[in-house]
């Protein structure tokens, strides 16, 4: 790894503080950025949704994703869900993980163990 590794998510979310806390006791080295505080470009969240895919990333779990009306949520694409999680970073699932360029979305440990060794 060259770079430290980037951890985007959303500071009180309690997979993202699993995360964090499996690359510290790793002694991994990453930088967090928090979307809802730090904001994404939209050529970022463009990129990332071209490479995880969009459908992917949508937490269709969660309060925001419950809170869209049913029209917004059945008429979805590409273009819309890009304009969502805009608008409501919370509607992005998390963590997703950068390391050298290669996007990982989620957390668990044996991914972690196989994305670092």
């Amino acid at each position: 790894m060259t770079d430290p590794a980037k951890l985007y998510g959303i500071s009180n979310c309690d997979t993202i503080k699993k995360a964090r806390n499996w690359l510290q006791a790793h002694s991994i080295e990453f930088d967090f950025h928090d979307y809802r505080r730090q904001g994404l470009e939209r050529k970022q969240l463009q990129s990332m949704a071209a490479a995880l895919g969009w459908e992917a990333m949508l937490n269709r779990r969660g309060t925001s994703w419950r809170a869209l009306s049913e029209e917004i949520k059945t008429g979805i694409d590409f273009d819309s869900a890009i304009g969502i999680m805009l608008d409501n970073p919370a509607v992005i699932k998390r963590p997703i993980l950068d390391v050298d360029g290669q996007l990982h979305l989620g957390f668990n440990t044996d991914q972690y163990e196989a994305i670092f060794g």
